[in-house]
């Protein structure tokens, strides 16, 4: 147990509403000199690194915390109880997916204990900028390498990726371990694009991630970028997914630099110095022209070029624009090095799409070689996004009759839907803000999906 100066009683109680009352820049100084004079025997560490998140470390059961409610006086000293009464401040959140509460520690006292030691965490939040919340920890141990262990530890084992995808939004990066889940379904095996590209593609990443001693022994920083270009709908995200997936290395998606509290620039920087601290990995920027304009272009150019600094990155990006692009982007070499198009399916393509997506269904729903090359046909300005939504509309109905040998007829009305569809839609005036594809997280802005998977 922690105990008090012999002097005076600790009220941290006070020291918290205290320290709340102050400007920002004042309460670190005022707690930390607080702290100082009331525990002169105790080493202390403090910081607001986002990578010190004790309730993960805990959760995982690598220590364990104890609110505490009272600090403890030496022998001989009398005090009330209110001077010796702790108030721990808990947020109780709803988690909607879990359906149930969830509970996230906002001003709180902690005693740790940690292997052999005990320690003591403050942590006070107060807001910063327009929503975020500063979220600063302070560490009493009785030694300076405890303290200093300790917060090593916590910190390691937060900046590991583990099963999880980070996700750069809102001017900082989080953990999604949904994402992760969604990508481990996105393979190869089940994408269809023209000719060797999917093998090209893959060939390209694997290469660069094995050539780490060939980069070293001729000087070549070992950094590479490959950007997916494209019309929505015809496999860019499920490509990278599936890529993701083989290649096995910590992913980064850069979701967008927009914050109203930072500038672009600031969250730049704050994204690209996470990726080199995660190398060797994968990043990924979709829909590069919405992210990259003209006030933050030069920045992120020099960002690109600022990986030879630290090896080990592959970056992928995708667009549906490249008429938007900087040709600083699209030609030079240092920032992406190659560049692969993702084109409508050819006949040959939507046949190959057909067949594999054929070979998913029952029996009784399944086509003829006949009717998959007169649907192929049929379907001459589909991408694989609408040849997806054809096959799940149809057998959507099908389903609802259930009459063995009607699918090819089924499916041929559904095609002349979803024409009627594309049609009314081409008329419309270009809206960027409605493009048919699917980020990394699934949100689809349309009726049908980017991607040439053929899961049933």
């Amino acid at each position: 147990m922690f105990y008090s100066s012999g002097s005076r009683s600790v009220n941290l109680t006070y020291l918290i509403i205290e320290a709340l009352r102050k400007s920002p820049a004042s309460i670190p100084y005022y707690v930390s000199q607080f702290l100082a004079e009331n525990f002169p025997g105790k080493a202390i560490v403090e910081g607001d690194s986002y990578y010190f998140e004790l309730r993960k470390y805990v959760e995982e059961g690598l220590c364990t915390t104890q609110s505490i409610n009272t600090v403890e006086l030496p022998a001989g000293y009398a005090a009330t109880a209110r001077e010796t009464v702790v108030y721990n401040h808990v947020m109780t959140l709803w988690d909607a997916k879990k359906l149930k509460l969830r509970y996230e520690q906002k001003n709180f006292c902690f005693e740790v204990q940690w292997q052999d030691h005990t320690l003591m965490v403050l942590q006070l939040s107060w807001p910063q900028g327009y929503f975020d919340d500063c979220r600063y920890y302070w560490i009493l141990a009785d030694t300076q390498a405890v303290a200093d262990e300790f917060f090593a530890a916590v910190c390691q084992w937060n900046s590991q990726v583990r099963e999880e995808v980070l996700v750069f939004e809102g001017g900082f990066w989080q953990k999604n371990r949904d994402l992760y889940a969604s990508i481990q379904s996105a393979t190869l095996e089940n994408l269809v694009l023209a000719g060797t590209l999917k093998e090209d593609i893959y060939e390209d990443a694997q290469r660069f991630f094995d050539s780490q001693p060939l980069y070293a022994e001729y000087n070549v920083p070992w950094k590479r970028g490959l950007l997916f270009i494209g019309p929505p709908g015809n496999g860019k995200t499920h490509m990278v997914k599936a890529l993701v997936n083989s290649l096995g290395y910590p992913c980064l998606y850069i979701k967008s630099f927009k914050t109203r509290q930072s500038s672009d620039t600031d969250n730049m920087r704050l994204a690209f110095n996470r990726v080199r601290e995660a190398a060797p990995c994968i990043v990924v920027i979709e829909d590069l022209d919405a992210l990259v304009d003209d006030e933050n272009r030069s920045f992120f150019l020099n960002e690109l070029d600022g990986f030879a600094l630290n090896d080990g990155v592959l970056m992928i990006a995708s667009t549906n624009h490249p008429e938007r692009l900087d040709i600083a982007i699209l030609e030079r070499p240092s920032r992406f090095d190659r560049k692969y198009h993702f084109d409508s399916p050819k006949m040959a393509d939507r046949v190959a799409y057909l067949q594999l997506w054929n070979q998913k269904l029952k029996s009784e729903m399944q086509l003829s070689m006949e009717d998959i090359d007169a649907i192929a046909t049929s379907a001459d300005n589909f991408s694989y996004a609408y040849l997806k939504e054809l096959l799940l509309s149809a057998s959507m109905v099908w389903v609802q009759q259930r009459t063995p040998g009607t699918m090819a007829t089924i499916m041929v009305e559904q095609l002349e839907k979803l024409r009627t569809q594309m049609q009314s839609q081409s008329s419309e005036p270009a809206d960027d803000s409605s493009d048919s594809s699917a980020d990394m997280n699934g949100a689809v802005n349309s009726d049908v999906h980017d991607g040439a998977t053929a899961e049933s």
